[in-house]
């Protein structure tokens, strides 16, 4: 059985079903699911990340949680979280980058929350020099000082989506036409986490809502108040959802989110308001959004390109000068992707970012 039979026998039996139990489904289902089954990254797989890109992006974003952590006083200990580490190449460029800072190294205990077994083991191999724990859930971390980065975590939520129909909301669905999966609209219903959106929607907008963010983000936000540290969100969206965002990529190519799943990655735009309002009410700071050209360079991104530069020639140099680009530059990865920073409220907030 295909996880494409899976699910239609699913809707057979309950409905139509929502895009967010859709999402879940073709990316985690334990035997079909699409993390669940194979390691997605790199030219053989369907997308490449900015670790993947450069070991650039993970040294700065590790010095700049070493500073967030020497500006806090150094606790010892502390919890160095990834969620959703890929093959481990950020954690592995971190770690690189901030085995000179006193201290940071021996305080540390390395926590990964992954869901797919097959990456778990990948970042078994990246990481053997190390001893970093895997956890399934943000609540099963222990009780310390917790320094956490998530780049493109977030994105691959489940998020269901709502058209707007007067003052109230149609979700859109996926069930079955002639046999084949499709999707859908229900009826008109009232969903009070939407209320602040009749102000900036009309009729037929659609908006997206990640209900599984909310929860994680007030665990960080709520450690954080509680212990200090800091918390460093990257992805690509934008301050407010609006729109249809959901997408498929398949061997770096967009395809049709219901066609095949469980074989091409799906994503979302991040709704990084959403996100913000629940640091806040989780008695924390956030930063400004920041786009992630502007805050690359913030921290230095081409002096360390210069700095590799100066010992690489050919098609070494070439690839850096592209890396470079990619992750900067407004056309490309700069301004697509966002930075979101999460720490006390007494605090600074990271380096790259403003209050």
């Amino acid at each position: 059985m295909s996880l494409s039979d899976h699910i239609a026998t699913r809707i057979r039996a309950e409905g139509p079903i929502s895009v967010a139990d859709y999402m879940a489904e073709a990316l985690l289902h334990p035997t079909y699911g699409y993390y669940t089954t194979r390691d997605p990254l790199g030219r053989a797989g369907d997308f490449i990340t900015a670790p993947e890109i450069s070991q650039m992006f993970g040294e700065l974003i590790g010095l700049a949680l070493a500073q967030c952590w020497l500006d806090q006083g150094s606790p010892n200990p502390f919890i160095l979280a990834e969620l959703g580490p890929g093959r481990g190449t950020l954690m592995a460029d971190l770690l690189r980058a901030t085995k000179r800072v006193p201290g940071f190294h021996d305080a540390m205990q390395i926590a990964l929350l992954e869901a797919s077994p097959t990456l778990r083991a990948r970042q078994a191999e990246t990481l053997s020099d190390y001893a970093p724990l895997w956890h399934d859930t943000i609540t099963a971390l222990p009780e310390q000082p917790l320094f956490l980065i998530a780049n493109e975590f977030f994105d691959a939520l489940p998020v269901r989506q709502f058209l707007r129909d007067g003052d109230g909301w149609r979700e859109k669905s996926v069930g079955l036409q002639d046999g084949m999966l499709s999707f859908g609209l229900g009826a008109v219903t009232p969903q009070p986490a939407l209320a602040h959106r009749l102000e900036d929607t009309r009729d037929d907008d659609l908006v997206e809502l990640c209900e599984a963010a909310q929860p994680m983000v007030q665990t960080i936000a709520a450690r954080i108040s509680r212990h200090g540290g800091a918390a460093l969100i990257v992805d690509y969206g934008d301050w407010r959802s609006l729109g249809d965002t959901l997408q498929a990529l398949r061997a770096h190519a967009p395809s049709d989110p219901l066609d095949a799943p469980g074989s091409a990655d799906l994503t979302t735009h991040v709704d990084f308001e959403a996100l913000a309002l629940t640091v806040k009410a989780a008695g924390c700071s956030h930063s400004r959004l920041t786009p992630q050209g502007v805050f690359l360079e913030r921290l230095g991104i081409t002096e360390r390109a210069q700095t590799l530069a100066a010992r690489l020639e050919g098609n070494a140099l070439q690839s850096l000068i592209a890396a470079h680009r990619r992750l900067t530059h407004p056309e490309e990865m700069g301004n697509l992707f966002k930075v979101l920073g999460i720490f006390p409220m007494q605090a600074s907030p990271p380096p790259g970012l403003n209050a």
